[in-house]
């Protein structure tokens, strides 16, 4: 397994809902390859504080000015998509 594979599985790899000989595969490229055990530690790390996290209201001006500075800079970022 190559470190791009593991990015993309990773998602399901933390969350625990990945086929086992798939997270075998994981674990071998995790022991040998420290810049995706880094990667790895800092998303469970992340997921956790957020887990603790209690949920609070953010103001609808706040909502749709993101909402807006984000379509823009994904449009930006990709042009030719739809």
């Amino acid at each position: 397994m190559d470190c791009r594979k593991l990015l993309g599985q990773l998602g399901e790899y933390v969350d625990g809902e990945i086929d086992p000989a798939i997270c075998a595969e994981l674990e071998k490229h995790l022991a040998d390859c420290d810049p995706c055990r880094m990667v790895v530690d800092n998303l469970r790390g992340t997921v956790q504080i957020y887990k603790d996290c209690e949920p609070y209201d953010v103001p609808i001006r706040f909502q749709e000015q993101l909402h807006e500075l984000l379509q823009k800079r994904w449009k930006e970022c990709h042009p030719d998509d739809k």
